[in-house]
């Protein structure tokens, strides 16, 4: 009987024993497994952080490389604009300056037929204020004070440089001399003029200036002032011989 009792006892302490053996061993795989998990989750995780450095470093790249690629695109753009702008300005400059250089004898024969036509109304080109009709205080009313105001020969002369234009005025105010200076005039030569007004009807010298003089009417004189040193005109006159003799008029 005692016998008997040992042999369960022992059969149930052996069965205890494995029992607790598979309930470790049961404990122990889970954890390895955990251990083998947690490891995926980091690789997957560490592969995320590497792609995303390799995004973000080739993102970086291609900014770095379009930006460099864009800085020549803007200075060739701006050295273009610059250059354009500067062609551009030339051009305007050069497309003036040729309008009055290649006059053609059709344009030059209009621009002195057109000359003489003022001239018979007391005007030059541009200029409204006519001799023998005129008053200087218009003209400074309209235009304010002249640069230069000086006596010389019959009366008084004021100069106003940015219009390229003189008036000379007896003592009773009245405009007798309108002269022009304008850039279109200066290119003419007395055989141009000759060409096409005929032979002036009076030539006279003033220094190294030689005058030459058409009778536009009963009242007024064209003259042309060409020195000696160009041979072609420094300005015209339209000139009101009267006005000239009689400094209290008006």
């Amino acid at each position: 009987m005692t016998t008997l009792i040992r042999t369960i006892t022992g059969i149930l302490i052996v069965g205890a024993m494995l029992s607790l053996t598979a309930c470790n061993s049961g404990k122990t795989e889970p954890s390895l497994n955990n251990t083998a998990a947690a490891t995926a989750t980091v690789q997957p995780g560490d592969s995320a952080s590497s792609a995303a450095e390799g995004a973000q470093v080739s993102e970086s790249g291609t900014d770095d490389g379009a930006a460099a690629g864009a800085e020549p695109v803007t200075a060739d753009s701006e050295a273009a604009a610059g250059a354009s702008t500067e062609s551009t300005v030339t051009e305007v400059a050069g497309a003036e300056a040729d309008t009055v250089a290649r006059a053609t004898p059709q344009e030059r024969s209009k621009q002195l037929k057109e000359l003489l036509e003022l001239a018979k109304q007391g005007k030059v080109p541009g200029v409204e204020y006519a001799a023998h009709t005129g008053l200087i205080d218009e003209v400074e009313a309209a235009w304010g004070e002249p640069d230069l105001k000086e006596s010389a020969g019959k009366g008084v002369y004021s100069t106003y440089s940015k219009k390229s234009v003189v008036f000379g005025f007896n003592k009773g105010m009245k405009i007798f001399d309108v002269r022009s200076s304008a850039p279109d005039l200066r290119n003419l030569t007395l055989k141009q003029i000759e060409e096409v007004l005929g032979k002036p009807d009076a030539t006279t010298v003033n220094g190294e200036h030689n005058i030459y003089i058409y009778q536009a009417n009963k009242q007024y004189q064209l003259k042309f002032i060409i020195p000696e040193s160009t041979g072609t005109v420094d300005h015209i006159s339209v000139f009101s011989e009267q006005d000239s003799i009689n400094n209290m008029a008006g």
